[in-house]
C-alpha cells in the first residue's frame, strides 16, 4: 500500500488534453493531495497565487504559451513554484534547458506512476521548505525593521565584533547607551546570544557599518 503524502500540498496540473487531466486528477487526489487542473498556460497564470506547499506538472506543448515559455514567464513573475515537467514531446535538448532553468525532474509519457510520484513528493517538500525559509526571514526582516535608526546602527557594529567602548568611540555616543541599545537590539530580535545576533544578520545580508 503507498504512503499518503501531506494532504496540505497542492498539485497544479497544465495540459491541454482532458483526458490527461482527468487521469492526473484522479490519481493525485488518490494519495492526499489536493489537485487543481488548467488546459492552457494562460488559465495557470490567472490562478490566484497559493499560500499551500505546491508543485506544477506541465506538459511542453500548449495551445498558447510553450511549458518552457511558462516556466520562463513564472520565473520573470517570481513565482518560485516547483515544477515536474511531463510530456509526449520531450528530447535531450528541451529537456537539459527545462532542468537548466530550475525543473525538479522531465518525465515522457508514458510514465511510470512511481517516478511520477516521487518527483511530485519531491517538489511540493522543497516548496514546503522554501516557504518555511521565507517565512523565517521575513520574520526576522521584521524584527530588524522593528529596532530605531540607532539601534540598528548599534547592531552593525556590535556583529562586527566591537566591544561597547568601541562602539562609543565609532557612534560618538556613551558606552552606557551603547549597553542600553544591545539590551533593546537583543530583546527585539528575540537572539539568545551574540553568536545568535550574528547568524540572524548573515541570515538578513546585514553588514557592518564600522568606520575605518
Amino acid at each position: 500500500m503507498r504512503e499518503l503524502p501531506g494532504s496540505d500540498g497542492i498539485v497544479a496540473i497544465v495540459d491541454d488534453d482532458p483526458s490527461v487531466r482527468r487521469g492526473l486528477e484522479r490519481l493525485i487526489r488518490s494519495l492526499g493531495w489536493k489537485a487543481e487542473t488548467f488546459a492552457s498556460a494562460q488559465e495557470f497564470l490567472a490562478r490566484p497565487r497559493t499560500d499551500a506547499p505546491s508543485c506544477l506538472v506541465l506538459d511542453l506543448q500548449l495551445p498558447d504559451l510553450s511549458g518552457l515559455d511558462l516556466q520562463k514567464r513564472m520565473a520573470e513573475a517570481g513565482l518560485e513554484t516547483p515544477i515536474v515537467f511531463l510530456t509526449g514531446h520531450g528530447n535531450i535538448s528541451t529537456s537539459v534547458q527545462a532542468m537548466k532553468a530550475g525543473a525538479i525532474e522531465f518525465l515522457t509519457k508514458p510514465v511510470e506512476e512511481q517516478d511520477l510520484l516521487r518527483a511530485i513528493q519531491e517538489a511540493v517538500e522543497r516548496d514546503r521548505r522554501t516557504r518555511k525559509q521565507q517565512g523565517h526571514l521575513r520574520e526576522l526582516r521584521e524584527r530588524f525593521e522593528s529596532l530605531t535608526a540607532r539601534e540598528q546602527e548599534v547592531m552593525r557594529q556590535v556583529i562586527s565584533g566591537l566591544l561597547n567602548k568601541q562602539i562609543a568611540a565609532e557612534l560618538k555616543i556613551t558606552e552606557d547607551t551603547v549597553k542600553f541599545h544591545r539590551r533593546h537590539i537583543i530583546r527585539k530580535m528575540r537572539a539568545d546570544s551574540l553568536a545568535d545576533l550574528v547568524r540572524m544578520a548573515e541570515n538578513l545580508g546585514i553588514r557592518s557599518h564600522r568606520r575605518s
